[in-house]
Order: C-alpha cells, then structure tokens, then sequence
C-alpha cells in the first residue's frame, strides 16, 4: 500500500523528475510512478545539451535560462558531473554572419561574443565567424537521468515498472492499487493514447522521430558544444530575426536535402572523449521503426563541413519527443488539482525544472 502523499508525479523521465526535485526541495511528500522499469526514452536519448542560447526569444529563452541554473543546482545535488559549458555557432556564409550579427544586437546576446573563424583551432577551414556563448551546459544524460532519480529515491517515493491506468481529483489507480495524491501531475512525454489522451488529441500533439550518432574520440577536446548554420533557421531565436530570410532562402538551394530530412548539427562530447552527433526531425503519430543512413550520411557531411573529417561511428539511435504546431510546451489542466505537462519541441532537457515551476504555480503552490 502506498501512502498518501502531497503530489503525485506520473512519468520518469526528465520532466517528471525536474517536477519532484522540485517538489522535493519545497518539503512536499512526493510518489512517482513509471510504467518501465527505468528511464527509455527522450530523456536518455538526447544529447543532454541544456540549451539556451537560440531559444526562442521572450518567455522561453527565460525559461530555459532559469532551467540551466536549478540543473546546476540538481546536479550539485545528485553528484551528476557537468561535461562542458558554454556553445559555439559556426557560420560558413555571409547570411549566417548577418544572423549571427544581429543576434548580439538582442537582449539575448548580452553574455555572447563573436569570433573570427579562424581563432577556433577545433573547427574546419572556411568558418567565416563562431557566436561563443558562455550559458549553455551538458550533462551526459544517459548517467544524469539515473543519479537524479538515486537521489530522489532517498528523498521521495519511485514506483518503477508501475502503470497508472486512471485519475481522479486526488485519487490514482495503477497496477499496484490505488493511490491517494493532493495533487497529481501526469508528464506522459510523447506517449500521446494513455491518459488523458482526448485532451492530447485536441491539442494536437503528435511525434517528431530524429536520428543520432556517437562517433569515436576524435583526438581534442570540444569546450563547448556546436552547432552550425543549419540551426540558425531551426531554432526560433535566430529564425525569427529578420536576417534569417535571406539565410533560409540560400539554405533551401544549396542543403535542400538536410532541410527536407530536418538535419541541423550539434556535437557534444563525453568524458570518454567520443562525440554525440546528430539530428534530423520527422513528423508523424507513428514514428517509423527504422533508420535511414541516408540521413546519417546527411548529418556526417554537415560534420564534416564544420569539424572535418569525422571518426568513426560507434553507436547508432532514433528517438522521439512529442510536437505541436503552436506551442512549444503545455501546462494543462484537465480536472481539478490536476496537471498534464508536455514539452511540445525537443528542448525538455533545456526547459524541465523552469516549467516544473510554473506547474506549482499554477496550483498556487510556492514550490
């Protein structure tokens, strides 16, 4: 029998456990529930890259900014190690560099600064200039995931390989019986036809497939992560500026195939030295099973153009997130004290503990 507790988190991955940290540091009696028996899915397929430079300007470039800061916080407190910091953006044409340009003239560019591509002794040939960010930070999500969740073990109640099969204002039913909870909160990621899946459906939430790479130690060390021009029209704080129109329009001719597969570049590395490489983005219910190495060779040339030549690959995945085509996430309440929380554009890692804040606020909570 599971006692009764102040909040109940339905869902393990990075969203639920940012909302129990949370709840967890506020003193609250917190049970969480996950159907698997460990954590498989977005959250430790990632690149464990807490984004927040490019983040789409306003209210979720905010968000995520306070994200980095409380998952600095959360790793201190799980003993999770920081594997880098900070972000580097190459720009190989002259409409990227006007991107790039404008962007420090934002608010958003404040802690930026703008490199000659040539002072980057890591990057290929023929970058024009590199925007260093000093916010952006990596853990290895693969480990960070399971040490959170050990920490929050000691601290909290975790029911792996439970299913919660209903809810009702204050009351869970799962496998392993019922569960009375205050308040629940259901962080179900891209599992879009269990709970509250009517409420899923009307917002129109479906699934974006990607593919990533892990490439043999290339022999340096990155400081930061990069990316590249592709990225520069995918994510929404550079895409929105005026500048991006002229770089778009350059793109389409000349990378028509990455940008019909989604292919941007971003390269983490780990502290065994390898590399985590990808993505690209396909949208539909059902995700299809399969890779393509078409679009691993796709994002193999884009390394390429950016890093050289690329080692070798040592690992080969596909993952999902859910999407949605007017929002970036969702707080929603589908019946009294209780919340549905889905983050509707990849960037869970980038934006958890931020959002877990907002879902407290919203119960009036000071959590």
């Amino acid at each position: 029998m599971v006692p009764a507790c102040d909040i109940a988190i339905v869902g393990g991955g990075i969203i639920g456990l940012a909302h129990a940290w949370t709840a967890v540091k506020a003193g609250l009696r917190v049970a969480l529930f996950e159907r698997h028996a460990r954590a498989t899915g977005a959250s430790i397929r990632n690149f464990g890259f807490v984004t927040v430079t490019g983040q789409q300007r306003g209210d979720f470039h905010a968000l995520a900014r306070r994200t980095r800061n409380l998952w600095l916080d959360a790793a201190e407190d799980a003993g999770i190690a920081i594997e880098h910091r900070g972000l580097y953006v190459s720009a190989r044409y002259p409409e990227s560099e006007a991107v790039l340009r404008a962007f420090l003239y934002t608010e958003m560019g404040a802690d930026c600064r703008l490199l000659k591509g040539d002072a980057v002794p890591f990057l290929a040939n023929g970058q024009r200039v590199v925007l260093h960010s000093p916010l952006d930070i990596r853990v290895e999500s693969r480990t960070a995931i399971p040490k959170l969740s050990q920490w929050l073990g000691t601290r909290a109640d975790l029911h792996y390989g439970v299913t919660v099969t209903g809810i009702e204002t204050g009351r869970l039913h799962t496998s392993m019986g019922e569960v009375r909870a205050e308040r629940i909160v259901v962080c179900p990621g891209d599992d879009l036809s269990g709970l509250f899946a009517g409420r899923i459906q009307a917002h129109a939430i479906s699934r974006c497939q990607l593919q990533m790479l892990r490439l043999a130690d290339p022999g340096f060390r990155l400081p930061g992560a990069v990316m590249s021009d592709l990225s520069l029209i995918r994510y929404l704080g550079y895409a929105d500026l005026p500048e991006a129109v002229a770089l778009k329009k350059r793109l389409e001719a000349e990378h028509a195939a990455q940008l019909a597969n989604g292919v941007h570049l971003i390269v983490v590395q780990s502290a065994d030295g390898s590399l985590v490489v990808g993505d690209s983005h396909h949208y539909g219910d059902a995700p299809e099973p399969f890779t393509s190495e078409a679009v691993d060779r796709l994002i193999l040339d884009e390394y390429r153009a950016v890093l050289g030549a690329a080692p070798q690959v040592t690992e080969r995945w596909s993952g999902t997130y859910a999407t949605a085509p007017d929002r970036l996430f969702l707080i929603d309440q589908p019946l009294p004290d209780v919340r549905l929380v889905i983050v509707t554009c990849g960037a869970g890692a980038s934006t958890s503990f931020g959002i877990a804040e907002r879902t407290f606020q919203s119960f009036g909570d000071h959590a």
